[in-house]
């Protein structure tokens, strides 16, 4: 009895908390309209306890999403807005000088990514020198000014967006950089039934209810739940042999992975598949993952961490077009 209890309770636990997580997609769904699959890829990165870089176009709807993500998450939520004026320090803090009197001393005035929630808006802008400071605060989780570190925020979280087509004036993020998100989510542009819905929601009048649906609390304690969801070793070596099938160098790749691919995917990447397919897996109410967990999850994980060559751009490959040859070279070393 006394091993059964703590089961059963963790059980309702998790049930009442994937409750209100599928509450907060509904509300944030209503909000953005047509974008369904992008929401439900979000919450996946979130509970995966990763951060996200969002690519589309602009007025799509990045920015609200991000607003209505922390609205019903509970969370402290920044944006910065980069720029190629932007220095460091405006992102994470400065040294500022307090006078009293006759005394002058040193305080550490945070700056805006010390918040649960942080849309970092047109990450490209900035200058690398930058986008290194914001990108170390992610990784280390902390800020070090003047020989003294600053922890961040528990939960932290960073979406970042970018724009495709604006490449004038604009710092691409090196690979190095890019693997610190664990997905890239592309924003679509909605059909024509969803484009009518969002213009007709969007120029009457604002009936929206803002709740708080969990809070940072209970966001960690999904992130530890994710952690326990068990995934067979069959799996884990599938994710492995997906991984190396993208490295042209390799044996066994395939003539398009050696002719279009310069780098493929690092052990992060293998990472982020299995922790978006355990969160997924949790999600649907299942105790392990199974292989449709981790196909859902190998185009947001791979998409920005497998570098294609000049062939592939002349021949307008991308990684989504190679992706079923890797599945099945995967599938193969396991048979």
């Amino acid at each position: 009895m006394s091993n059964t209890e703590p089961t059963s309770d963790m059980q309702r636990r998790a049930s009442a908390l994937l409750e209100k997580v599928e509450a907060l997609r509904l509300q944030i769904c209503q909000r953005i309209l047509g974008q369904d699959d992008l929401v439900d890829d979000l919450l996946v990165a979130l509970l995966a306890g990763g951060h996200v870089l969002l690519e589309g176009l602009p007025g799509l709807g990045k920015t609200m999403l991000v607003k209505a993500l922390a609205e019903g998450l509970g969370l402290s939520y920044s944006r910065v807005q980069f720029t190629p004026d932007l220095m460091p320090s405006d992102v994470t803090g400065t040294q500022v000088i307090d006078e009293d009197g006759s005394e002058r001393t040193f305080r550490f005035q945070r700056g805006p990514i010390f918040a649960g929630l942080v849309l970092a808006d047109e990450i490209n802008r900035a200058t690398p020198k930058t986008q290194s400071a914001m990108l170390e605060a992610m990784q280390e989780r902390a800020v070090t000014v003047a020989g003294t570190t600053h922890q961040l925020p528990n939960p932290f979280h960073v979406i970042a967006t970018q724009n495709p087509i604006e490449l004038e004036g604009t710092f691409p993020l090196p690979e190095a950089q890019l693997d610190r998100f664990l997905f890239r989510l592309d924003v679509r542009t909605p059909g024509s039934q969803d484009m009518a819905r969002i213009l007709e929601a969007t120029t009457g009048a604002n009936s929206d209810q803002r709740m708080q649906q969990l809070d940072g609390t209970e966001l960690m304690q999904l992130q530890q739940l994710v952690r326990e969801v068990l995934c067979g070793t069959h799996l884990l070596q599938h994710v492995a042999e997906l991984v190396i099938a993208t490295h042209p160098e390799n044996s066994n790749s395939d003539d398009a992975t050696k002719r279009f691919v310069r780098y493929g995917a690092s052990a992060r990447a293998g990472q982020a598949i299995l922790l978006g397919a355990k969160a997924r897996a949790l999600l649907a109410g299942r105790p392990a993952v199974v292989k449709a967990d981790i196909d859902a999850c190998l185009l947001p994980a791979l998409r920005h961490r497998v570098l294609l060559g000049f062939e592939a751009d002349a021949e307008q490959i991308a990684v989504k077009d190679l992706l079923p040859s890797w599945r099945e070279r995967a599938d193969q070393a396991l048979r």
